[in-house]
């Protein structure tokens, strides 16, 4: 008998998440580090929706994240497109696909949105240099 086990990852802008779900008892780890005591309390709350949102059956998995790069709301909205997918994956139910797709798109699909590049002339990407010709 093996033992089903289901990864999925997650990405936004340079935060990557890797989500191992297995049967167990509604454990969610972040980086070994229970849910419950993850700061800031607003990123959080934003991990938090993918694991309500499925209800009765991510009370039956025990989801272990990995995640690194990017910041802090980075890496929590990489966290939450990983469980999602994971949980999607796992049941392979179609009702609780269309219930993450009408909350946020953003839980099944990585935001593809990256930091424009710097160029010449400026400090960043569109501002240029100050001039002065008196």
């Amino acid at each position: 008998m093996s033992i089903k086990v289901v990864t999925s990852s997650g990405k936004k802008k340079s935060a990557i998440a890797r989500a191992t779900i297995k049967k167990g008892t509604g454990r969610v780890r972040i980086n070994k580090k229970p849910l419950e005591i993850y700061d800031p309390e607003f990123a959080k709350l934003k991990i938090d929706e993918a694991v309500m949102l499925a209800g009765d059956t991510a009370a039956t998995l025990d989801i272990d994240v990995t995640v690194n790069g990017g910041g802090i709301m980075g890496q929590a909205n990489a966290v939450r497109t990983a469980i999602a997918r994971g949980i999607v994956d796992w049941t392979n139910d179609t009702e609780i696909r269309d219930t993450y797709m009408a909350y946020d798109r953003n839980l099944l699909v990585n935001d593809s949105r990256q930091k424009e590049t710097k160029k010449f002339g400026g400090p960043g990407a569109r501002s240029k240099y100050q001039k002065s010709y008196r």
